[in-house]
């Protein structure tokens, strides 16, 4: 009886080997932890649908923050829940609004650790649409000034990143050219590129309040069935300035992801969504999965399909931007 020269096995046999022959790693300071904050001081508040997961007020979010820093942990990106919403999602801009006063509690308590701020209307509005409503429609336009304000806020109260994931045309372009003008050039923006219109994102909207009232999201975000529609908003926020793409969901868009990663050459992020999330953790909780080995594979999962983002590393301090207004 013969046997085969090529062994697999081999390089199984122990933990140790095993380790040695991975050809794929995830490390903690390239990971981004999301951070759901609302008004008030010393409050937290559970969210049943995010296990793990509560709205928290800036103090204990910088509390959070630092938690998380000393797990190694690069990034974290904010979400506000503001006290009062409005038409126009104004709260979403003012400069002393839920996110500023948090991002500048985070940066007081651990100033190396690079924070991320969300630029969309649909937490701030109270239609719950990511801009601003024309009649029943989304005016594209008219919602692209705001969102450059919001990210100009964002960047003087010391973001170190600025994530638009509105999905209106033009924003990379209209936020560069806010915060240039606001001296907030070294401001690095991650664009939500490819952003689909997900059954995956309920938990998230239940943690935000960001429901729509009326009609859906779909009008501007993406169809699942499309991958070269993807390949162009990619592509065209990358020439209007986007310094890294997220693709999001993550796990039912795999091949996205690394059609992305194969056309453009600015880092790519994946957003594993508050549904994936929860499925995993409701799978767990009913013994039916082994959590950590799923969250690993997973993980692991969308880091080979081509997720890539760089180990995290904090950006000067936007103390210089002006104090001008975006035009």
């Amino acid at each position: 009886m013969s046997y085969p020269t090529q062994r697999g096995r081999r390089l199984r046999r122990t933990k140790g080997l095993r380790a040695l022959a991975r050809e794929t790693r995830v490390a903690a300071d390239q990971l981004v932890a999301p951070l759901f904050v609302h008004e008030g001081e010393r409050s937290r508040q559970a969210i049943a649908s995010l296990p793990g997961h509560a709205r928290l007020t800036p103090d204990l979010a910088a509390e959070e923050a630092a938690s998380l820093a000393g797990l190694g942990v690069g990034s974290v990106l904010l979400f506000g829940i503001p006290a009062r919403k409005d038409a126009e999602g104004s709260a979403g801009w003012a400069e002393d609004g839920i996110v500023p006063r948090a991002i500048r509690a985070i940066k007081r308590r651990v100033p190396d650790l690079v924070v991320w701020a969300d630029v969309c209307m649909c937490e701030y509005t109270d239609h719950g649409h990511c801009g601003i409503l024309k009649g029943d429609e989304v005016d594209n336009d008219a919602t692209l000034p705001l969102l450059a304000r919001a990210a100009v806020a964002y960047a003087r109260a010391g973001a170190d990143v600025v994530a638009p994931s509105d999905m209106m045309d033009g924003r990379v372009a209209a936020i560069r050219a806010g915060l240039d003008r606001a001296d907030c050039a070294h401001t690095a923006i991650v664009s939500y590129a490819v952003k689909y219109a997900s059954a995956f994102y309920g938990p998230f909207r239940e943690a935000a309040g960001s429901t729509p009232r009326a009609g859906d999201r779909r009008g501007y975000q993406m169809d699942g069935a499309n991958v070269r529609e993807a390949l162009r908003e990619a592509e065209g926020d990358v020439a209007e300035g986007a310094d890294a793409l997220i693709v999001k969901p993550g796990l039912p868009y795999l091949d996205v992801i690394r059609a992305v990663r194969e056309r453009v050459t600015v880092p790519v992020a994946a957003y594993q969504v508050s549904g994936e999330y929860a499925m995993i953790h409701a799978a767990a909780e009913r013994g039916w999965l082994d959590l950590e080995r799923t969250m690993w594979e997973t993980t692991l999962g969308l880091r080979r399909a081509g997720a890539d983002l760089p180990p995290a590393r904090a950006r000067p301090s936007p103390a210089t931007c002006s104090r001008a207004r975006p035009r």
